[in-house]
Parts: C-alpha cells; sequence; structure tokens
C-alpha cells in the first residue's frame, strides 16, 4: 500500500469516526467502565464484548447502536506456555492485506456519578479465533472483530444485525513474537 493509499484510506476511516464526534464524542476511553462506586472504582469494567452475548449482556444490550470503528496497524495478544498463565510469550499481530485496519468497536458517553463528568468509553467486540489465533491466543480462543474494508459501512449501518459479524476473520493476518 503506497502512502497516498494510506492517506486515502485513513480519511475514509475518519469519516466513520466523525459520525461518533459529531454526536459530541470527541475522545474514546478504553473500557466501558460506567459504573462506579463510591470510591470512583471502576464496578463495570468491560475491556470486551463478546459478540455472541452481546444483546444478553446489560453493559452493550443498550449501546449496540453506538458503533464505531477502533483504527490499528497491529495489535498484541499473550500465548501462555502454561495452564495458568505463568509462562507466556507475547506476540504482535498484523494483517499482510492492509497496514492499516479496523476492528469493530461499541461506544458510550456516560456521566461519572463522582464528578458529573462526561466520559466517552468504548469497547472492542470479540468472536471466536481463527486458526493463527487459536495457537497465538490459546487461553480463550478469542480474536477481536477485523473489518474487511467493504464491511466497515455495513458495521457503523445500525440495520445490519450485529450476528452478521460473528464469524472469525479469514484474512491474511501474521504474528510475530515479540
Amino acid at each position: 500500500m503506497s502512502k497516498t493509499e494510506i492517506k486515502i484510506r485513513i480519511a475514509e476511516i475518519n469519516l466513520a469516526v466523525a459520525e461518533a464526534v459529531s454526536k459530541g464524542v470527541n475522545r474514546l476511553r478504553y473500557h466501558l467502565n460506567r459504573v462506579l462506586n463510591k470510591v470512583g472504582e471502576r464496578l463495570d469494567n468491560c475491556i470486551n464484548a463478546r459478540i455472541e452475548s452481546i444483546d444478553e449482556k446489560a453493559s452493550f444490550k443498550n449501546i449496540t447502536h453506538n458503533r464505531c470503528l477502533i483504527i490499528a496497524s497491529a495489535y498484541y495478544e499473550w500465548h501462555w506456555n502454561d495452564e495458568k498463565g505463568k509462562s507466556k510469550d507475547k506476540y504482535q499481530i498484523n494483517s499482510q492485506d492492509d497496514e492499516i485496519f479496523t476492528f469493530a468497536g461499541l461506544y458510550s458517553s456516560w456521566t461519572d456519578p463522582l464528578t458529573n463528568e462526561i466520559k466517552n468509553t468504548y469497547t472492542m467486540v470479540t468472536t471466536k479465533a481463527n486458526g493463527l489465533m487459536q495457537y497465538i491466543h490459546n487461553h480463550k480462543l478469542r480474536m477481536p472483530i477485523m473489518l474487511k474494508r467493504q464491511d466497515e459501512s455495513a458495521w457503523l449501518d445500525q440495520s445490519v444485525k450485529i450476528e452478521d459479524f460473528a464469524f472469525p476473520y479469514q484474512g491474511n493476518l501474521v504474528g510475530f513474537q515479540i
């Protein structure tokens, strides 16, 4: 992919992100930690949303219409070398198809009850692991939903059922132990 193609690609992705920004969301923080106790500790710390149960979980079922794209050039997972994960190897996963790619995400805006500050947070949507990720992420056998270019607009389209994306990514991924 040339630098020009990358710039165009970023512009296309930014148009999708602009939808969230137009709703007043300008900076998102990872984790849907929407519920805090009296001391300010997170009670609802949602790192990832499993697509298979997304409509059942209280943390997600009311925000499934708040879809977003998470932009990445790589991501990281741990391979457990023993049953308890005391020995692990870190892997960097890249797409051989695109230098920049996107994951399916959900975002939420909520008010911190202690500070009355509006928090903009997001979570990554995950699915069952494909062959490569079954080896690398061997403890949970999960992977983020990676969207192909042609699927990005569909992910943002609320009329498309979320279940339509419940499949492992079958693109050209490569994992490097780091």
